[in-house]
């Protein structure tokens, strides 16, 4: 690993690196993403991008004390992974998302933490958990598609564990669509579906979530985006016009079958 560059972002050099997984400054999802940053860096908030010897950005990762996670755990005393990915797929499999995950460790220990969890699930945008596995992780909790994965430095340090994000879904009756920057792409999904309901006539309530507490009380496990209808959780990250369409299709027919058996 001597031959790779590992970057941490800072608001002195977001710029210049810019966030890896949106790379255009010009584009307003970046502003978008980049001001998110600036929010939490103040919270403990930290991006590492990883370079290969050709000075190619070939991963990161982006983790926080659990404590402002912007994710429906609760964990005192823990670094949480917000979200790693290592783009190519011939880059995989090479021990850069052990590489990784080994420098939030080294930066967990040296902030005097319990230990380094993490949400993984088999679904979308989100970390298959044998990395963590193979990396002396475990299992603690698991709700609905997530589990929620452990590594503790001192083996007698409480469990962290899921916030349970169900218990209020009832509460958001109609359509409701709930979504933070911390994820460039939401931004564009989001207007999206705005012109989509629109188009259809349906009423889409659109909530941004704009702190880490906010986060914490969603009603998906994601966090920071959610699809509902009628307190029902359609989906918990972003998705194009395209699939809106036949979601909105799907749960019209299955309220006019309702409709009609009374």
């Amino acid at each position: 690993m001597d031959d790779l560059k590992l970057v941490d972002i800072t608001p002195n050099n977001v710029m210049e690196h810019g966030l890896f997984c949106i790379k255009n400054v010009k584009n307003p999802e970046f502003a978008l993403k980049k001001n998110w940053f600036l929010q939490s860096y103040k919270e403990g908030l930290t991006i590492k991008i990883l370079y290969n010897d050709d000075g190619k950005q070939i991963g990161y990762i982006e983790y926080i004390p659990a404590e402002f996670a912007w994710r429906p755990i609760d964990a005192p005393c823990y670094m949480f992974i917000h979200c790693m990915f290592i783009y190519a797929k011939k880059d995989k499999e090479k021990g850069y998302g052990s590489f990784l995950v080994k420098a939030c460790e080294e930066d967990a220990k040296r902030q005097n933490m319990k230990g380094v969890c993490v949400m993984t699930s088999n679904g979308t945008f989100i970390a298959n958990k044998q990395l963590f596995i193979k990396n002396g992780y475990s299992q603690i909790d698991k709700l609905e598609r997530y589990e929620l994965m452990v590594k503790k430095f001192d083996p007698d340090s409480q469990d962290p564990q899921l916030i349970d994000w169900t218990k209020d879904r009832e509460k958001y009756q109609g359509w409701n669509l709930l979504y933070a920057d911390q994820c460039p792409w939401h931004h564009r999904s989001v207007e999206a579906l705005k012109e989509v309901a629109k188009d259809a006539g349906i009423d889409l309530k659109i909530k941004k979530i704009t702190n880490w507490q906010e986060a914490k009380k969603a009603p998906s496990g994601f966090g920071v985006f959610s699809l509902l209808h009628n307190g029902k959780l359609l989906e918990d990250h972003y998705l194009s016009a395209t699939r809106f369409k036949n979601i909105l299709k799907k749960e019209l027919k299955l309220d006019i079958n309702k409709r009609a058996d009374h």
